[in-house]
């Protein structure tokens, strides 16, 4: 039985792990301690998914609470993908935001065909500056 807390105090060996089960560890800085730390410590809204003592998913977002949640991570380990553990984070994520929060997220590559079959909008008007890219 999955159970799912929201809590930012987590282990770092653990959400390291995790993101390493779960392919979002390519996209992350999982090598850099300091810096997933920084992360984890940084989000004002964690939300975790955990079968027993397992960390099995996690959703990291910013929000004001009141307009915008920007749904910063999304991870579930591959052995425990399928079975709705996402779809879960996601739907306490935004309630979490509040009723009339905008829920708001950047689809890793391999994720794109999941997002609009569990109700999210293609929105083609978003940019990106890299760090590093300086503002012209």
């Amino acid at each position: 039985m999955i159970t799912y807390n929201t809590d930012n105090d987590l282990d770092l060996d653990a959400v390291i792990d995790l993101y390493r089960a779960s392919t979002l560890g390519e996209r992350r800085p999982i090598d850099d301690r300091e810096r997933m730390s920084a992360m984890l410590k940084n989000d004002n809204l964690t939300i975790t998914a955990w079968d027993q003592e397992l960390l099995v998913g996690i959703s990291r977002a910013l929000s004001d609470f009141c307009y915008i949640t920007y749904l910063s991570d999304l991870a579930v380990r591959a052995s425990h993908q399928s079975q709705g553990i996402g779809k879960e984070l996601i739907r306490r994520t935004q309630a979490a935001g509040g009723p009339k929060t905008t829920l708001l997220l950047l689809a890793a590559p391999a994720a794109e065909r999941y997002y609009p079959h569990i109700g999210f909008t293609h929105h083609p008007e978003a940019w990106l500056l890299n760090p590093g890219d300086p503002v012209k």
